[in-house]
């Protein structure tokens, strides 16, 4: 088989590592791609923005399917174009990608579907929401009600930071993400990840896994991107993800497929695990970052199998394997990140940092000038490990990031923290 691969982070760097490994692979074609993903499939200059380029590459290099990596060409409708055209695409309609495109969508659907997620409101005018702020005081959580490249979600802590974040959105901070804002009440317990893979009416659960947001040591900070994820999560028991399962992956699945919005692709939700049990903070329609690279990590089954499983509506039919292991990832950023960086440092020592066999540095910023790789962006590698406990996949991780000669980054050192107190916890 032909697979084109949208996306260039280290998230896609995962997945075409993934790909690559698949009997299924013929040829793996990335766009645009990274310095790191050029090692494990052929990076091509297209403009994923530009539908009808896509497709005709996808003609033109006979490809069998399309995998997409981030939300915005989801958002954008490519799947809807490709499938148009007669390409198998994984990844939802442009439609269903309203899940994560617009978040008073997910409100509705969580009302209609009686799925456990926060209390909110919605407004379309900055006076009403400030007045629905002061009602509710904080803490309380304002978001731009569209994609604003995780940085239009605000947990203010005060109704000040609440009344600055609303101008924020309504002053065109987001551009036309914040044409609308989404506030919710703050919703208190310990945030997982939960993904699933679906066909439209079937649903395949993934492993679970919990990320860093914030920039700091010790969950202190403003929130970035993801500075490390480590999988399993411990809070995700048996118990917690059944539930996750029956009151709001499945009813979301149910809802999408009753108006008409089959959702086809991974549903990524985000959890808060309170006192009352799992409740839905937001939905993803892509695999998360830096989620995904460690559940490739710990994924023993074919990959590009279940992709197609789930674009060709069969996953009633297929199962997925998994490492008992544990795998932990730690990002590498930019000094400054995540404000103003400086791009065009040079990255040495990583094939040493990677000659453990249980180590995999997947590239999220990177290209290769005159043989050297040079960090390109804020989040630049994900020093992902195996381990048979989080502990050690962690010491993997930073054993290796140790080997990495790049004075110019910088990362946490307390990845995985909480599953490890955990363990010993037990181990007492």
């Amino acid at each position: 088989m032909n697979v084109l691969l949208i996306g260039s982070g280290g998230r896609e760097h995962s997945l075409a590592w993934a790909l690559a490994a698949s009997p299924l692979l013929t040829k793996l074609y990335c766009a645009p791609g990274n310095g790191g993903i050029a090692r494990d499939a052929e990076c091509v200059a297209l403009n994923v923005g530009d539908h009808q380029a896509v497709a005709a590459f996808c003609k033109d290099h006979a490809i069998d399917l399309v995998v997409v990596g981030p939300e915005a060409p989801l958002v954008a409708g490519l799947s809807d174009h490709l499938r148009n055209e007669g390409i198998k695409i994984f990844g939802p309609s442009q439609a269903a990608a309203q899940l994560e495109g617009s978040k008073a969508f997910t409100k509705e659907l969580c009302d209609r579907k009686s799925i456990p997620t926060a209390a909110y409101g919605h407004f379309t005018d900055a006076e009403a929401a400030k007045d629905y702020a002061r009602a509710q005081g904080a803490p309380i959580v304002i978001k731009a009600d569209g994609l604003a490249a995780g940085k239009g979600v605000t947990v203010a802590q005060t109704l000040d930071e609440a009344l600055a974040a609303i101008d924020d959105c309504f002053s065109g901070k987001f551009g036309a993400a914040g044409a609308e804002v989404v506030i919710e009440e703050c919703l208190i317990g310990e945030e997982a990840s939960f993904f699933a893979l679906c066909d439209g009416k079937s649903v395949l659960a993934l492993a679970t896994a919990q990320d860093h947001k914030q920039i700091y040591d010790g969950d202190k900070g403003p929130n970035t991107g993801g500075m490390g994820a480590y999988s399993p999560a411990p809070v995700m028991t048996e118990a917690v993800c059944t539930r996750t399962m029956e009151e709001i992956i499945k009813p979301t699945v149910e809802g999408m497929a009753e108006a008409g919005l089959p959702f086809q692709g991974v549903l990524y939700a985000g959890l808060m695990i309170t006192d009352q049990g799992p409740k839905l903070i937001e939905y993803n329609v892509r695999f998360g970052d830096p989620e995904c690279q460690v559940l490739m990590m710990r994924l023993k089954s074919d990959f590009l199998a279940a992709l197609l499983a789930t674009a060709d509506g069969v996953l009633e039919t297929f199962d997925l394997r998994w490492h008992d292991d544990a795998a932990l990832s730690v990002v590498m950023a930019t000094q400054g990140y995540p404000g103003a960086y400086e791009k065009g440092s040079v990255i040495r020592g990583l094939d040493a940092a990677g000659s453990d066999e249980n180590v995999e540095i997947f590239h999220a910023a990177t290209s290769v000038k005159d043989g050297e790789i040079i960090a390109t962006g804020g989040r630049v590698l994900n020093v992902t490990a195996r381990g048979r406990t989080v502990r050690e996949a962690r010491d993997r991780a930073y054993a290796a990031i140790s080997r990495i000669d790049w004075p110019e980054g910088y990362c946490r050192t307390d990845i995985g923290w909480r599953a490890i107190a955990r363990e010993d916890d037990q181990a007492a």
